[in-house]
Order: C-alpha cells, then structure tokens, then sequence
C-alpha cells in the first residue's frame, strides 16, 4: 500500500485519536501491523535496553474479553469523573471547550460499546513493574515504550490506519494479562490502541489546542 501524501509537519498535525471513525468492517493487513512495528522500534528507549513487546490481537474471542476488561474499567473511569465536581469544572474552561469535550465523551462511550469490533487490537508491554519505583524509575520505564507507540501511531496514519490512545482497560490491568497470557507479575501493559482503517477518507485536520502562550514557560514557570 502507498502511504499518504502527507509532510512530517501535517503528519504530526493530524494524527488524531479516531474513534467513530473506526471502520470495523474492514480487516486490516498483517503485512501492515508489522511495517507499523518494525518502524515504532526505531524509537529511543532508555539505555538502548529495548525492553518492549507487543501483543497484537486479532482474534475474535481474545478482542470480546478484552473489549469486557475495557467496559469494566470505563465504568470506572466514569464513576470517577462523574463524582467530580461539575461547577468547579466547568467554571475554568471555556464554553468552546466545553463543547469539545462533549464531544470527546461521545465519541470514548462509542468507542467503550464496540472497541472489540476493531479488527485489531495492540497491547505495547515493556519489562518489569512501575509499582512503587521511584518517579526518575518509572520515568525511565515510560519513556522506553511509549516513544515508540506514538511512532506506530504515527506510521499507522501514513498508511490510511486510524489508531486511539487508551488506558482505560489498566484499571483492571491483571485481568488483561490473563486473556493473552501476559506475565503480569514481570510486564507492564503501556496502552491499548485499536487498529482501523478510517471511515470518510483519510482527511483528517489538526485539532483545537488552548493558545500556546498560557503553557509556554521560558526559562522560569
């Protein structure tokens, strides 16, 4: 397949977390999951260790457990933001914002109902446990995975793949481990990204981000 006519710059700009516009009907090619890993490992990781590994589920079965172990820990999730305070949300953020994260809440509870529909599902894991290490520890862990999820991602994209960044299914993290058999007491589950191609093209545009000046710190906070 010939990749996108994308510059590195639009690359970056639209690779976006896509959910209802996974197409489920579509299988996805072996041959492209591997080209998408065999770049994502090109990535940095700490000491040069290369300590990931990847689980790629495509089967049925293994996608609806998952898909279970994911609604459990949305329900969780939420539970949590529901108990929030609203009023002392929404006074902070911007009617703008607002919006937009309504619509950021449909489209994860689409995505809750039918992630195991996706044809394929990838589980980034690295060596050992994050539990009770120190932050510059489970820095160092972090960052030897998830730079190179972000580049599958992003060679997802250059392909026509739609992907989406969760976590959700970590709150019952050990229960995933028990599907596909991962050792839990050794490995860390980084993410769960579901693997589509895009329905209504490939466009997609870059997204609406708080204005660079209230983030930017130079030199001091």
């Amino acid at each position: 397949m010939s990749l996108l006519d994308l510059t590195p710059d639009e690359l970056l700009s639209t690779t976006r977390s896509v959910r209802k516009r996974l197409d489920f009907s579509r299988p996805v090619e072996t041959e492209l999951i591997q080209q998408c890993l065999e770049l994502a490992v090109q990535a940095p990781t700490g000491g040069n260790r290369q300590m990931w590994h990847f689980v790629v589920v495509t089967d049925e079965q293994q996608r609806k457990a998952l898909g279970e172990v994911y609604r459990k820990g949305y329900t969780f999730y939420r539970q949590q933001v529901n108990a929030e305070s609203a009023n002392k949300t929404s006074s902070r953020l911007t009617r703008e914002r607002l919006e937009t994260l309504k619509k950021v809440q449909s489209s994860s509870d689409y995505l809750a109902d039918h992630i195991h529909e996706a044809p394929v599902l990838l589980i980034p894991c690295v060596w050992g446990r994050v539990d009770g290490l120190s932050p510059v520890e489970q820095a160092g862990i972090w960052g030897s995975i998830l730079p190179a999820v972000w580049s599958f991602m992003l060679a997802a994209r250059a392909r026509g793949l739609g992907t989406c960044w969760t976590t959700i299914h970590l709150n019952y993290e050990q229960e995933a481990a028990e599907v596909l058999g991962i050792p839990f007491s050794r490995v860390t589950q980084a993410a769960l990204i579901p693997v589509a191609y895009t329905l209504g093209g490939t466009d997609f545009k870059p997204a609406a981000r708080i204005p660079m000046d209230s983030i930017l710190h130079w030199n001091n906070w």
